[in-house]
């Protein structure tokens, strides 16, 4: 098959989602109101509560829920054949994501911009928030400390791409004064920035940057890590408007002129699909299709991450309510359009089956590598461009993300921080600075603690990253159902999808569990054990939350008919 045909397939479906389904899901159900109060304005302090305008909100929380997530999670899910990976990227960003991410910034704003976690203690129970407060953690704790090591991965093999990475810091900040002071007009700080921005990433390969192989006993991996963390530390702490906003929203125009690349030299060199339809020939090993594929594919499809952002940093910038149908679900139209391409890029961008086999021999295999090479095989095929600026561009595309994700990550696992405080009445853990260094300080002591010197320890509990993470989006839309039926509303737009996530979750942790089992591995065993039973409590919780507040609404309708009658 030709990837044109599978382009304008998945680009078509997903723009008539926007189009038709977010609308009636905005009006219908969520019924945004534009003359609403933020909390946004409601607790403006320059700081965290930044009323934004919905283009440059739009590019924060698109970049802050990418990260290599959207072209991870295709590159190695396309092991099971790439239709079961579009059809499944396509109908879940138009009818889970888009509903997920727009749902969660309405529920959040409609509660003084509290996190998603924070809300099921009024809206399910108590009991019900503290578990979802583990799983919270968990699921921030697993990405910051991932993609710590992801990126400093790709800044090793990649030394053209230190210079772009870092550079790109440097103009969002110059961005950030000039668009919080209005000295120009966003249309022109829009091309400026971008060209800043394509003019580091072109002299990338000029002055390739490596660190020593040994930095006071650490390796090159370490240093990097700790670097990361430690800049990671001080962007959580500054204003949003200063360096997080500018510097998501110019990778968010930086990705759709990459899409655009990618999508244009597809249209010129008509590549072929070598990697087979559906793939009968698994490498040994590979897990079933059902439920594995819905957990592999999470960004791209829909996310728990995205609920933490939506509610945790996205809620805190809205400047009307209406916005959150753009910011939202074009937010996850975005990352659907970045899964394709990646899809695209890592089944047409090899020569024959054969070196597309090569590749995925076991499971796990593909990722970013298999994406930046076969999209620069693409763009030097459709465009003639040199394969290294190709391979330059796409990574640093990459790591942008991913450094995005971790900028906001840490944000919000501080904001975690001071929730408990809050909860638990702790005072000084309410307090910005020590609950950053709590946040950095539990990432660090994963990093270090369970990978030794060289920081990778976050990747011991990767494995249960996605179960958690889907899980997290199952209790989201459990929260934002629950809302929905207290104020009598339909709810059958988050409650089909709701159940679709929990019952393939939890199929897929009693898979693992067994797995881990097998394989003896008592800690990862112990862990899922534990997002296992917190999964089973809160939805049994939650449908007791359900049952009662549905008692409730047929007893006021009652109350109110008899009213009427007298």
């Amino acid at each position: 098959m030709n990837a044109i045909l599978l382009m304008l397939l998945g680009l078509g479906g997903m723009f008539l989602g926007y189009v038709f389904y977010s609308k009636y899901v905005a009006e219908k159900i969520y019924k945004l109101d534009p003359d609403f109060r933020t909390p946004a304005h409601e607790f403006e302090d320059g700081i965290d509560f930044v009323p934004t305008n919905k283009y440059v909100l739009w590019g924060h929380h698109f970049t802050s829920v990418a990260g290599a997530a959207p072209i991870i999670g295709p590159a190695i899910a396309v092991i099971w054949g790439w239709v079961p990976a579009f059809l499944w990227v396509i109908f879940g960003t138009i009818f889970f994501a888009g509903v997920h991410d727009a749902g969660a910034i309405w529920a959040s704003s409609r509660n003084r911009a509290r996190s998603i976690g924070a809300l099921t203690g009024d809206v399910v129970g108590k009991r019900s928030q503290s578990l979802f407060m583990i799983v919270i953690f968990l699921v921030l704790l697993m990405v910051n400390a991932v993609f710590a090591t992801a990126i400093s991965g790709l800044l090793i093999n990649f030394p053209s791409s230190v210079v772009p990475v870092w550079g790109a810091i440097f103009v969002a900040l110059i961005i950030g004064q000039i668009i919080f002071r209005k000295w120009m007009n966003l249309g022109t700080i829009s091309i400026l920035g971008v060209l800043a921005l394509y003019a580091i990433i072109f002299a990338g390969p000029e002055v390739p940057l490596t660190l020593p192989e040994t930095v006071m006993g650490l390796s090159d991996n370490a240093s990097w890590i700790l670097i990361l963390f430690f800049y990671a530390a001080i962007a959580s702490l500054l204003p949003v408007w200063m360096l997080l906003q500018p510097r998501d929203y110019i990778n968010g125009l930086q990705l759709f002129i990459g899409l655009f690349l990618i999508y244009g030299a597809v249209l010129i060199s008509g590549p072929e699909l070598v990697a087979p339809a559906f793939n009968t020939n698994t490498p040994e090993g590979t897990p079933s299709l059902v439920p594995l594929l819905f957990v592999t594919i999470a960004c791209g499809a829909i996310s728990g991450f995205h609920g933490l952002v939506a509610s945790g940093t996205t809620s805190k910038q809205l400047d009307k309510e209406t916005d959150a149908r753009f910011v939202g679900y074009f937010g996850a139209i975005g990352e659907g359009s970045l899964s394709l391409a990646t899809i695209i890029a890592v089944t047409a961008g090899f020569a024959t089956l054969a070196d597309w086999q090569a590749v995925y021999h076991s499971f796990g295999q593909g990722g970013v590598s298999a994406f930046v090479s076969g999209g620069a095989q693409i763009l030097q095929q459709g465009l003639s461009l040199d394969v290294e600026i190709s391979e330059t561009l796409l990574t640093v595309m990459a790591v942008l993300f991913a450094g995005t994700t971790m900028d906001t990550g840490i944000r919000l696992q501080r904001y975690i921080f001071q929730e408990w405080g809050g909860i638990y009445n702790i005072s000084w853990m309410q307090k910005a600075a020590p609950a950053t260094l709590l946040a950095v300080g539990s990432c660090l002591i994963l990093a270090f603690g369970a990978g030794g010197a060289d920081g990778t320890g976050g990747l011991a509990i990767w494995p249960l990253f996605g179960t958690t993470n889907q899980l997290l989006a199952g209790l989201t839309l459990l929260v934002i159902t629950t809302m929905l039926v207290r104020l009598k509303r339909p709810m059958y737009v988050t409650l089909l999808p709701l159940l679709f996530l929990l019952v393939m979750t939890i199929y897929a942790l009693l898979i693992q569990l067994k797995g881990f089992y097998d394989q003896a591995d008592w800690f990862l065993f112990s862990l899922d054990l534990l997002v296992l039973i917190a999964a089973i409590w809160i939805a049994l919780e939650s449908a007791s939350a359900l049952t009662r507040i549905r008692r409730e609404n047929a007893a006021e309708d009652a109350a109110e008919d008899k009213e009427q009658g007298s």
